[in-house]
């Protein structure tokens, strides 16, 4: 795989510099297009109307340019949510801000280089499968930070590991980008991260404090008919 991440030295000047943004612009729309396999190099540098031999003398070929593609789009999706993240507000605050996020950022190009992402990240053996696992670890990581300050603070619960609230909290955002994917039809992303949230903040809180949630709850059923037989007496 280490060969995979090498990229080639190329000249340090602006018309070199100018060329690789051109080419990785030309490619991100192409592969959004076409997928992982009937993308070519050829295609690439008909529509940028150069060379093939051009776009060589910067990558090595088809999987090195796809696998800087997505490295680009993921660290633009990362300085996103870290820039983004409204810190001084609650978790479920900034967990709402970091599903819609995600969620806006994986369908801002269409569902092309979504489906590519999600596709290959789940590929095994020859591929680009295990190029995705170091991604993945970087773009969890603010999402990861924000729950184990949540749990430091009590504000969500302790009992389970964070790998399996990352995997709670992904799931559904999974699901709802593959069904874009197959029904291409927007996503209400506002309303649907807010249902996402809804559906899972209710299972990140401690035991303790759903227990006198629901007490609360039957506190002030119970007072309210209360109210309601005092009044029929």
């Amino acid at each position: 795989m280490d060969d995979i991440m090498v990229r080639r030295r190329v000249p340090a000047s602006a018309k070199a510099e100018q060329r690789i943004r051109d080419i990785l612009r030309v490619a991100r729309e192409v592969f959004a297009e076409m997928g992982y396999e009937r993308t070519t190099t050829t295609e690439i540098a008909q529509r940028l109307g150069i060379s093939e031999a051009t776009v060589f003398t910067y990558f090595h070929g088809k999987r090195e340019l796809c696998v800087r593609v997505i490295e680009d789009w993921y660290d633009e999706i990362i300085a996103a949510v870290e820039e983004g993240m409204p810190r001084g507000q609650s978790t479920k605050a900034q967990l709402e801000f970091f599903v819609r996020t995600h969620l806006r950022l994986f369908l801002i190009q269409g569902t092309g280089l979504c489906a590519l992402v999600l596709s290959e990240g789940r590929a095994r053996g020859p591929g680009l499968g295990e190029v995705f696992v170091p991604l993945q670890r970087r773009y969890t990581a603010p999402l990861m930070d924000m729950l184990a300050r949540a749990r430091e603070s009590g504000e969500i619960r302790a009992d389970l590991p964070l790998s399996l609230l990352r995997s709670a909290i992904f799931g559904p955002m999974e699901h709802i980008l593959w069904d874009a994917i197959a029904r291409q039809r927007p996503v209400d992303i506002e309303r649907t991260a807010k249902d996402i949230v809804a559906l899972l903040w209710p299972a990140l809180l401690p035991p303790d404090l759903e227990v006198a949630a629901l007490r609360a709850f039957y506190g002030e059923v119970g007072a309210a008919l209360r109210r309601v037989d005092g009044r029929t007496e």
